[in-house]
């Protein structure tokens, strides 16, 4: 079962904003409250969208609630994984980790069995994704703390996308769940600045509410995106193509930052470009 060609355009923009706002929140000075007001941006925006979408039918809510809960503990593992490790190495490892995880959980509980030519697209994915990691040498035994965090971090990733897949299809509308998910998720983060952080709030939106609410917007616009995705077609297909934000991330800074590419990246751009052709043609 293949992907239909919107979706493929529509989950390289996501993989592509996904991108873009994890190396916003990775710049950032205060990594948390960058976090709070982009993940509140999709509360304040969930709400208005309410009136039009909604309340998810009763055999729903569990996975909504289960998603939230597991979104939330995913963005502090990521928050400790950029606290203690580079972008360059945590980000590929828990992205290119979840592809085959998604595809071990969707087989087990939603009786999707990709063909094996698709499971050597998706290793293929995967294996270009991890080899970005050591695009610039292997880690040290200094480096293991991140690559548990981002190992960790590539396992919450999965849970959840195989929990928005099984949610998505327990509904009658998508744009439901889409819309409530965005609006739960960013309560816990928004609760704790306000009873633990509030002297550094107030100064920290005035100086930047801006470009954390742009970033919520992209996270917004990335997973939503997913989200539909996840709602017509195969979840392991979807999130093999969804990690090709990994190569984005590679782009962006070799044109904007001015890093250097190298033989090592090219290798592991033509792996994931040739995983996610392989995974188009597997039926």
């Amino acid at each position: 079962m293949t992907l239909q060609l919107h979706l493929v355009f529509l989950i390289l923009l996501a993989a592509f904003v996904h991108a873009s706002w994890n190396a916003m929140v990775k710049a950032s000075g205060d990594r948390f409250l960058t976090f709070t007001v982009i993940h509140f941006t999709g509360t304040a925006l969930g709400l208005l969208a309410l009136p039009f979408v909604g309340f998810p039918e009763p055999q729903v809510w569990p996975y909504l609630i289960l998603s939230m809960v597991i979104h939330n503990i995913y963005y502090v593992f990521l928050l400790l994984c950029y606290r203690h490790g580079d972008l360059g190495e945590v980000y590929p490892i828990a992205r290119g980790s979840s592809p085959v995880l998604v595809a071990v959980f969707a087989f087990y509980l939603a009786g999707e069995a990709p063909s094996p030519q698709a499971m050597f697209g998706i290793g293929l994915v995967s294996a270009g994704i991890i080899s970005l990691m050591v695009a610039k040498g292997w880690p040290t035994r200094a480096g293991l703390l991140p690559i548990v965090l981002a190992l960790a971090t590539g396992v919450l990733i999965s849970s959840y996308t195989v929990v928005d897949g099984l949610g998505l299809r327990a509904g009658h509308s998508p744009w439901a769940y889409i819309v409530w998910l965005n609006m739960l998720e960013g309560i816990p983060f928004a609760l704790w600045a306000v009873t633990r952080r509030r002297a550094e709030l107030g100064p920290f939106l005035a100086a930047k509410w801006k470009p954390g609410a742009i970033g919520g917007c992209l996270t917004i616009i990335s997973y939503g995106l997913v989200l539909y995705a996840l709602n017509q077609g195969p979840m392991a297909h979807v999130s093999a193509l969804r990690e090709t934000s990994v190569l984005f991330a590679a782009i962006i800074g070799t044109v904007i930052l001015k890093e250097s590419f190298g033989l090592r990246r090219a290798i592991s751009a033509v792996l994931i470009v040739s995983g996610v052709v392989l995974l188009q043609v597997s039926q």
